[in-house]
C-alpha cells in the first residue's frame, strides 16, 4: 500500500481521481486547497489492483470446507466453552466470517441489501481490523482468501 499526493487545477480534480480509481484500488480521498488557493491538493491511499488468482471465488475458497451446519455447531461449541469476557482468537473470527459469508451467498444473487449480506460484511471488516493486512480490498474477498489459505495449511 502507498499514499499518492496530487496537486492539480480544481477543475481537473474529479478527472484525476477517476483515473486513479481506475488504475488502483484506492481508499478515501482527502482534499484540501493549496496555500495559494489556486490549486487543489489531495491525498489517497492506494494499492495495486489484485490479480484474479489472489482472490479465490467462493466455490474455490469453500470447496473443502465443512458443511454450514457443522460450522454453526463449531461456532456455538466454541462460544459455549469460552469463559465470559475471554478474548477470542483469530481462528474463531475467521471461521465465523467465512460461515456468515457462506450463509449470505445462499441469498439470491441480486440480494445485495440483506441482513445476511450486511452481517457477513461486518464480520469481514472486523477480521480486516484484527489482521491489518495493509491492502485495500473487498472484505469478504479477504475472508475467502484467508479461509482458503487456512484450509490449505491444514
Amino acid at each position: 500500500m502507498f499514499e499518492i499526493r496530487v496537486l492539480c487545477d480544481p477543475a481537473d480534480a474529479d478527472r484525476v481521481t477517476t483515473a486513479l480509481n481506475a488504475a488502483f484500488t484506492t481508499g478515501d480521498v482527502r482534499q484540501y486547497p493549496t496555500r495559494d488557493g489556486k490549486r487543489t491538493r489531495f491525498y489517497l491511499t492506494a494499492d495495486h489492483r489484485p490479480t484474479p488468482q489472489d482472490w479465490p471465488t467462493p466455490e474455490q475458497a469453500y470447496a473443502d470446507a465443512p458443511s454450514i451446519n457443522s460450522e454453526i455447531g463449531w461456532t456455538a461449541r466454541f462460544l459455549a466453552d469460552a469463559e465470559c469476557y475471554t478474548e477470542l482468537d483469530r481462528e474463531f473470527y475467521l471461521r465465523k466470517a467465512a460461515l456468515l459469508d457462506r450463509i449470505a451467498l445462499l441469498d439470491e444473487p441480486d440480494a445485495t441489501d440483506s441482513d445476511a449480506t450486511d452481517t457477513a460484511y461486518a464480520a469481514a471488516v472486523f477480521l480486516l481490523d484484527i489482521d491489518q493486512p495493509g491492502v485495500i480490498c473487498d472484505p469478504r474477498a479477504y475472508v475467502r482468501q484467508q479461509y482458503a489459505l487456512t484450509l490449505s495449511d491444514q
